[in-house]
C-alpha cells in the first residue's frame, strides 16, 4: 500500500512539473516579439570626426557612466520606436556617444526600456556593444537617451541601434 502512495505522489509531481513547464513556455511568448526574438537594428553613420582620445581620468568617468551589460528580460516591442538618433562627439569625458529619442506609442506603461548600440570599424568588425536604459516609461511618452561609447572616435566608422523593452 505504501508503494501505491509513492507512485501516486511521483505521478502527481511529474504532472505538476510538466504543466508548470508548459505554462511557463506558453506565457514566455506573450511579449510582442516573444522570448528569443532577435532585435531589429537600424543603421547609423558616424561621419568624419576629429576627436581626441579620452585621458585616463576621463576614461574612468566614462566607464562609470557607460552601460555594457544587457538585460535578459527585454524583448522587441511594437509599441516602442526610435524617433531619431545620431552619433555625437561630446567635448567632455563622455566623448563618443549616440543620442536620440525613443517613444512609447501605446497607452500602456513600459516597465524597462533598453537602447542597444553596436559600433564598427572601417573593416566592418564589431568593436563593442553599449547601451542606455530607463525604467517606467508612461504610455504616449518619450525618453531622450544617451549611449556612452567606450571606443575612441577615430576607431568608429558606423553603428547600428535597436530598442527593446519589458511591458507591464
Amino acid at each position: 500500500m505504501g508503494s501505491v502512495m509513492l507512485r501516486s505522489t511521483c505521478s502527481r509531481r511529474r504532472v505538476l512539473t510538466v504543466v508548470g513547464a508548459g505554462a511557463t513556455a506558453a506565457l514566455a511568448g506573450c511579449n510582442d516579439g516573444g522570448v528569443g526574438s532577435e532585435p531589429e537594428y537600424e543603421a547609423g553613420s558616424v561621419g568624419s570626426l576629429d576627436g581626441e582620445n579620452r585621458s585616463a581620468t576621463e576614461m574612468t568617468a566614462a566607464e562609470s557612466l557607460a552601460q555594457q551589460e544587457t538585460n535578459d528580460g527585454v524583448t522587441p516591442l511594437e509599441a516602442v520606436t526610435i524617433t531619431d538618433h545620431e552619433f555625437v562627439l561630446e567635448s567632455d569625458y563622455r566623448g563618443s556617444t549616440v543620442q536620440g529619442t525613443v517613444e512609447n506609442t501605446s497607452d500602456d506603461r513600459i516597465e524597462l526600456l533598453e537602447v542597444r548600440v553596436r559600433v564598427y570599424d572601417d573593416s566592418g568588425a564589431q568593436l563593442g556593444q553599449f547601451l542606455d536604459s530607463v525604467g517606467d516609461l508612461a504610455g504616449e511618452a518619450s525618453w531622450s537617451f544617451q549611449v556612452v561609447i567606450l571606443k575612441p572616435p577615430s576607431e568608429i566608422t558606423d553603428y547600428d541601434i535597436s530598442v527593446l523593452g519589458t511591458p507591464t
